[in-house]
């Protein structure tokens, strides 16, 4: 079912555990707080409010897509790169894949569009078919 098919309750629950897990997951990036916010696509304030109560957090079908794909992209990472520190680092790493053009990864991300989630989370699963990321 599409996340904005989901009922608000559900979306809360899926909202509160995410919040619960991003973090864990921008501090393992080497992710700042304002960009975990940007990433996600919220102002500063309203990262750090949800951040320290997840269950208050209200993310929009937006937010969700966004969480979805950053889960989706450290999920990948995992798998491709099975040492720890290898796929916590990949996104500040130079990567010369014509996606990134000799820049990190993270810095296409941090655009600020959901889009470019889209197209690393693409690119990953696209190596996890058989190619390297």
């Amino acid at each position: 079912m599409a996340i904005q098919h989901k009922t608000a309750d559900k979306r809360r629950e899926m909202g509160a555990a995410a919040m619960r897990t991003y973090p864990h997951i921008s501090h393992a990036w080497g992710l700042k707080e304002s960009e975990a916010a940007l990433l996600l696509g919220v102002p500063d304030s309203t990262y750090r409010r949800w951040k320290q109560a997840p269950e208050q957090a209200r993310l929009d079908a937006n937010h969700l897509e966004r969480m979805s794909l950053i889960l989706g992209i450290y999920k990948a990472l995992h798998i491709l790169l099975p040492n720890q520190a290898a796929a916590n680092s990949w996104l500040q790493r130079p990567n010369h894949n014509p996606l990134f053009a000799g820049h990190s990864p993270v810095e296409r991300l941090l655009d600020g569009q959901v889009s470019d989630l889209y197209v690393v989370r693409q690119h990953l699963d696209a190596a996890r078919g058989g190619g390297h990321a």
